[in-house]
């Protein structure tokens, strides 16, 4: 069956159950993935450390959520 035709007899489902189609490809996408978490981990770590040592330039709350961009 090609993916038209999945598309095609998907659409004629009711929406409770086209949600829960969806829901479980977007579930199948979301693998997790060791190389980018440890990708992921050193970058907070750095990030965490130029903070430490004063390197990281930060803005406060209020200044970050009244930016005009």
């Amino acid at each position: 069956m090609s993916k038209n035709e999945v598309l095609e007899l998907a659409l004629h489902l009711k929406a409770n159950d086209r949600f829960l189609i969806i829901d479980e490809l977007l579930k199948s996408l979301d693998k997790p993935d060791k190389n980018i978490d440890d990708i992921w981990q050193g970058e907070a770590l750095n990030r965490i450390k130029a903070y430490d040592d004063g390197k990281l330039e930060t803005v406060s709350e209020e200044e970050f959520f009244n930016y005009e961009y």
